[in-house]
């Protein structure tokens, strides 16, 4: 719940206004009980308790909670050695409301929990505490918790009453069990079109942003001042300097796990990367994004969608270090001013891949040049394995908005680059749609998958910019109309339909669940195997 949202509520009550805010009050947020309203300048005093209590409840510690408060409350009181009876008293309240409040079934205002402070000769700030009181109270919040939460209700499970006559060992077994299912629920639910409906958020994030992050921008250039970077290209020695500023030796080996492109083992301060990397690879750009997942402060992923987060901010400032902003941005502007914007000229200036240079460009271009742009990468088979537009480029997609997994049209440049018999030079194209004209540079790379292309494209206002505009290649695009590409014509279909049996080459991906884990797609197993064989003794 929203801090300002309570603000806003508290305040109109006070002014006896309706409150403008859809929040539900939890009475501790009514530390505005204790507020002076100055109506002259609008600003809100209090005294020092009341404010800890705001502050504790604004800040990044744990949610303070009805459970927490009422496990304090019972610690306290039997270590004084009260009894319910006692307290009630004391606070001018029955003995079931007290029990009612330890035990977490009522949240008291913060008038009540003065008067409870006063009584168990404590201060608010000790019984406010976001941390449990102890061991066994903490276990029994937990439980507790679990039996509110999701998968009990789910499962129509009756609640049981944690009492002390239950056994730690009881309690951590039921908590155990309600954390089991949790997990199974939660690997049942990566599916396919979780995977979509992630991919599909994120983009929309990018999209807003138009693909720029500047406090990534910051940490790049961060880092890049460390070792001394002066501008330009940064160097194979830069990039292990800059592992070695963060605290990381490099180490090739040739049994990194299978399902690895690098390994990092924090607790001895090591990168472990492969010694058999293709000559054709970048071999700055493993070390950059294992050690750029430590710059972004990245813990264990708890869903595919942080897990996707993660790898577009990893990929996102491994571009950053490795084409510069103030050098990239001052590159384009040139390129810009000459009418030549390049991605192969990007891609030689800072020696990167092509893809890199791509995805670089889609960072700066709008942000830093005032051009929209769009990004594809498509199979051979014509699948789009990522895209990212914010030029109304109408992408294919499915009922939840996902372009990952689409086909692409076959007019589109991103398609027509394969048919294309020189594969060394770039291939420019217009591609008139039904949102309007769009010109795309595309070339092909190749990956253990097969090949792919990768397409930088601009509305047609824009093409001014770039070299390759006066090309007179041109196709016409009429998807998601069937009748543009995914309708045969009527003369082969009335010759062929129910004629043909082909014998489809299905991708094991189409068939596979999503994989699962802590790093989808990772055996856990064989990396800490790999960590406890090289360890150092």
């Amino acid at each position: 719940m929203p801090i300002g949202d309570c603000l806003i509520h508290t305040l109109s009550r006070l002014h006896g206004r309706k409150p403008k805010c859809r929040c539900r009050i939890n009475p501790f947020i009514l530390i505005a009980e204790t507020f002076e309203v100055c109506d002259t300048v609008g600003m809100l005093s209090t005294d020092s308790t009341a404010l800890a209590a705001l502050t504790s409840l604004a800040n990044d510690d744990p949610e303070l909670d009805a459970l927490t408060i009422g496990r304090r409350i019972r610690e306290l009181r039997t270590s004084r050695r009260m009894t319910l009876d006692t307290l009630a008293a004391a606070i001018d309240r029955a003995p079931s409301q007290v029990s009612m409040m330890e035990n977490g079934k009522r949240e008291p205002r913060l008038s009540l929990l003065r008067a409870i402070a006063r009584a168990l000769d404590t201060t608010l700030d000790e019984l406010i505490r976001t941390d449990a009181p102890s061991e066994r109270a903490a276990l029994e919040i937990s439980v507790e918790r679990a039996q509110r939460g999701p998968v009990f209700q789910a499962l129509g499970l009756p609640r049981i009453r944690v009492s002390k006559g239950q056994s730690d060992e009881t309690l951590q077994t039921i908590l155990s069990l309600h954390n089991e299912i949790d997990r199974l629920n939660r690997e049942r639910a990566a599916t396919p079109e979780e995977a979509r409906r992630a991919n599909s958020a994120l983009r929309q994030i990018m999209r807003q942003q138009d693909n720029y992050f500047p406090e990534l921008e910051a940490q790049a250039l961060e880092i890049l001042s460390a070792v001394g970077h002066s501008g330009g290209p940064v160097s194979q020695q830069l990039v292990a300097d800059m592992a070695t500023h963060l605290g990381f030796s490099l180490h090739y080996v040739n049994d990194l796990p299978h399902s690895t492109r690098s390994v990092t083992d924090k607790r001895n301060g090591r990168i472990y990367l492969p010694t058999n990397r293709s000559a054709s690879r970048d071999s700055r750009s493993p070390i950059v994004q294992a050690f750029a997942s430590q710059l972004c402060a990245h813990e264990e992923p708890k869903s595919y969608a942080e897990f996707l987060r993660q790898r577009v901010e990893t990929n996102y400032l491994t571009a950053a270090i490795l084409l510069p902003e103030r050098d990239a941005v001052r590159m384009l502007t040139e390129a810009k001013t000459l009418r030549r914007i390049s991605m192969e000229d990007l891609r030689d200036a800072f020696a990167v891949s092509y893809e890199t240079a791509a995805h670089r460009f889609t960072n700066l271009a709008t942000a830093r040049l005032d051009i929209p742009v769009h990004f594809m990468k498509v199979h051979e088979s014509g699948t789009i394995i990522k895209a990212y537009e914010n030029d109304h480029v109408r992408f294919p997609s499915d009922a939840l908005g996902a372009v990952e997994g689409t086909t692409v049209c076959r007019s589109w440049t991103a398609r027509t680059v394969f048919d294309v018999a020189d594969r060394f030079s770039a291939w420019y194209q217009y591609t008139d749609m039904p949102a309007g004209s769009f010109w795309c540079t595309s070339r092909i790379e190749k990956a253990k998958e097969g090949e792919y292309s990768v397409s930088v494209g601009v509305p047609f206002a824009h093409v001014k910019w770039f070299r390759g505009r006066e090309t007179a290649n041109r196709a016409v695009s009429l998807c998601p109309d069937e009748s543009c590409c995914r309708r045969a014509p009527d003369n082969l279909a009335d010759r062929w339909a129910g004629q043909s049996w082909p014998a489809a080459r299905t991708p094991t991906s189409l068939l596979a669940a999503l994989p699962t884990g802590t790093f989808p797609g990772v055996d856990q197993t064989e990396v800490y195997q790999f960590l406890e064989a090289h360890s150092p003794r």
